[in-house]
């Protein structure tokens, strides 16, 4: 994570200009011409609340509206509303006063970096909002402007600063009662230069942050329409692509017979997208670098691009096309691929990735447990399928899309379209779902892929729900072999294991526990790759979301070989961890749920425990206790009753927020652990849409219970979207043991044979 550079208190470079009669600050001035106006219809693109010409962070119109600009792109998280928070927190304006837009990245580029300064190159990554850098600057830029309203309102009362005072969007000379609004001495306040820039109020002096939870200042659009998605682009003289790539990932286009559909209404043009073109390069120049944009990298393509979405898929489905599948197709069947996944477990050139004490020792023990796991592809199936809009001519690029990451989205439309980055400009939608999916920016390269075939009008490139589904960056597939020698009071002494996936995968949930990092003495983890054709990418919790399921399983039936219930067995584990926060989330969940209560033949509760973004340190990322209570029938019919979560994020900042995202992580990692897995016939994705890949229906949800009781009060403010996500599964997992004798080892539960007698 990058560091604030040269933003500090005493250093903290903020100039005001005048904009129409308001105040704009920021950390320095727009220069003119800064950024080409959105020749688009009203959206959440920058720019647009003060015309061409604004700086960076924030405005204050004459009418007092404060306008936010945020490069975190918004996803259903919240993180614009947060962003916002941060602000008026110090700036003491009027909440209902205050909108959100995105921060271009094409400003960001133009000036030098002015929105990845706090945050690098995680600054227009759609999460991490409630980092510290993000926090101090925002609650910075909020009392710099405030600082420089009460100068102005001083001045034009001819009193001292001191004398007035700043609450909700008024200002108040404090002996006499006359008041001004922000908005009326904004432009005043555009001409102050303080001495030097006002320290931030203690947090115990907040009154927003922590205390009150506003929704999120995009729902009224959402609600009433007006939000603009990706899919919702209308531009003039706008045309639409239909899009298929091969069908085995990493495969070629061999043939296809554009004479056969020409005659079809609407079409215009058939294009082919080839991935071994030669490109500019221009991506080198960028922060990410050629390694941070391979994967970007297109497949090969044919589009049919139309007047109409329909004249263009209806087309496509007609259209004469043969594919050279290439190595992929080797791979028959999903059984041929897990058999693999299983034999690299005895490969010897694994990567070593924890190695401390001698796990010889762990034969010599007096029990020895072993467990081998697996977890299977998955698809993130967001709500919203791929999609994005570009316009290519002489002049340059344009693109409206709902990528999870703005700026590397406009390096990867530079590069694609082979334009300097000066000709550049991305307009951020919001997002219908992303879930990590949208990260890569390898469906920004594809619009404009195609977009540049049919230069001049702009193009909407539309994944089918068929395509979106079958040409993901999925979930890794992993597998793993754990084995702990217990001694004689059944404590593990000694672990090793051996996880196989695709190369990259992060062992979050797993080697940064803390039984691997401070409680086990003797620890040896290796990281084995599986070389297949199928493309992987970060999906909510990368690593974590199989990692913790198999590191809270194997905990289970470390308990159950000792003899000991899994919570207690856990509560001896981590007594002597110097985080207090892992025993408090324990305790807090089991007593929730009344952990022990005796319940019917065929119930049962599971608990599991583990920290996402901690990176094994104590006290830091947020830590999740989840107990599920499930019910099991003799024929084998999984209904899960409860999710009981309890979590320590140290501190919180928006109440509704955390409960929102926590639930809903809930639901995710309980569908994922109970439906989700990708099928492989002949090198493709059998899969395609819901009746093959199924989803949680209302019905099938659970009570989920949030408990904020083992909030520990450290300082931090971790994130929150991420961590639920892995302790459901291995939660769930662990009650049906406890209810049927059987144990789960491998995802998804409602595929294997859950019948007990």
């Amino acid at each position: 994570m990058g560091k604030i550079q040269d933003i500090n208190r005493r250093h903290f470079l903020i100039t005001a200009s005048a904009i129409g009669g308001g105040l704009a600050i920021g950390l320095k001035a727009a220069p003119a011409g800064a950024l080409t106006p959105a020749r688009t219809p009203a959206g959440p693109w920058g720019g647009r609340a003060t015309g061409s010409e604004f700086t960076p962070w924030l405005t204050i119109a004459p009418d007092n509206t404060v306008t936010v600009r945020v490069a975190t792109p918004e996803i259903g998280n919240g993180v614009m509303t947060q962003a916002a928070m941060t602000i008026a927190e110090e700036l003491a304006c009027d909440w209902s006063k205050m909108v959100v837009e995105y921060a271009p990245a094409a400003r960001n580029f133009r000036e030098g970096g002015v929105y990845t300064k706090a945050g690098g190159r995680l600054a227009y990554f759609s999460g991490r909002s409630t980092v510290d850098e993000r926090i101090k600057l925002g609650l910075q830029v909020g009392a710099s402007a405030r600082a420089r309203l009460q100068a102005a309102a001083a001045a034009e009362w001819k009193v001292a600063v001191a004398d007035v005072d700043a609450a909700n969007g008024i200002l108040t000379h404090k002996p006499t009662g006359r008041t001004l609004t922000f908005g009326q001495v904004a432009a005043k306040a555009a001409t102050v230069k303080l001495a030097a820039e006002p320290a931030l109020k203690p947090q115990s002096a907040w009154t927003l942050l922590g205390k009150k939870s506003p929704g999120k200042l995009n729902n009224p659009a959402i609600v009433n329409g007006s939000a603009i998605y990706g899919m919702d682009v209308r531009l003039p003289n706008m045309v639409y692509a239909a899009l298929r790539q091969s069908p085995v990932q990493g495969g070629r286009l061999k043939s296809y017979d554009a004479e056969a559909i020409k005659k079809l209404p609407g079409i215009i043009a058939v294009v082919v997208v080839d991935p071994s073109e030669a490109r500019a390069g221009i991506g080198d120049q960028s922060p990410f670098g050629q390694a941070g944009m391979a994967g970007s990298a297109a497949q090969s393509a044919v589009a049919v691009v139309a007047e109409h979405y329909w004249q263009a898929r209806n087309a496509l489905e007609a259209l004469p096309v043969t594919w050279d599948d290439g190595d992929g197709a080797q791979w028959k069947t999903t059984a041929q691929v897990y058999a693999a996944a299983l034999n690299a477990l005895d490969k010897t050139d694994g990567k070593v990735v924890e190695d401390h004490g001698d796990v010889s020792v762990l034969d010599r023990q007096s029990k020895v447990v072993e467990a081998v796991y697996r977890t299977p592809y998955s698809e993130h199936a967001c709500m919203e399928p791929l999609n994005g809009t570009a316009l290519v001519t002489e002049d340059g690029v344009e693109v409206w899309h709902p990528t999870q990451h703005s700026e590397q989205a406009f390096w990867v439309a530079a590069d694609e379209a082979g334009v300097a980055p000066e000709k550049v400009v991305f307009h951020q939608t919001f997002v219908g779902g992303a879930f990590g999916r949208r990260v890569y920016g390898n469906d920004v390269r594809m619009v404009v892929a195609v977009a540049k075939k049919v230069p001049g009008r702009p193009v909407h490139v539309i994944w089918s729900r068929e395509e979106t589904t079958r040409q993901g960056r999925y979930r890794h597939m992993v597998t793993a072999r754990l084995r702990a020698g217990l001694d004689e009071a059944g404590q593990p002494r000694a672990l090793t294991s051996r996880v196989a996936s695709t190369e990259g995968l992060a062992l979050a949930g797993h080697a940064d526990s803390p039984y691997v990092t401070a409680l086990i003495p003797n620890v040896r983890i290796e990281s084995l790759n599986l070389p297949l054709h199928i493309m992987t990418g970060p999906y909510r919790g990368p690593g974590y979301n199989s990692l913790a399921f198999m590191t809270e399983t194997f905990v289970d039936e470390c308990a159950i070989a000792a003899g000991v219930d899994p919570y207690e067995y856990r509560l001896k584990l981590l007594a002597g961890y110097t985080d207090p926060g892992w025993v408090m989330c324990l305790k807090e969940a089991s007593s929730k749920a009344g952990w022990g209560k005796a319940l019917p033949k065929g119930m049962g509760q599971g608990i599991a425990i583990s920290n996402w973004g901690g990176a094994g340190k104590p006290q830091a990322g947020t830590t999740v206790c989840t107990v599920a209570t499930v019910e099991v029938t003799k024929a084998g019919a999984l209904r899960v009753h409860e999710l009981d979560i309890a979590f320590d994020t140290g501190r919180i900042l928006n109440r509704d927020a955390v409960h929102t995202e926590l639930e809903g992580g809930a639901i995710f990692g309980l569908n994922m652990a109970l439906h989700e897995e990708l099928s492989i016939a002949n090198g493709r994705i059998v899969e395609g849409n819901y009746d093959q890949y199924l989803m949680l229906r209302g019905a099938d949800v659970p009570k989920v219970n949030i408990h904020f009781g083992a909030l520990s009060g450290h300082e931090r403010f971790a994130e929150i979207g991420e961590p639920p996500v892995g302790t459901v599964g291995p939660a769930v997992g662990n009650a049906i043991y406890r209810a049927t004798g059987k144990r789960i080892r491998t995802m998804p539960f409602n595929k294997l044979d859950l019948s007990w007698a």
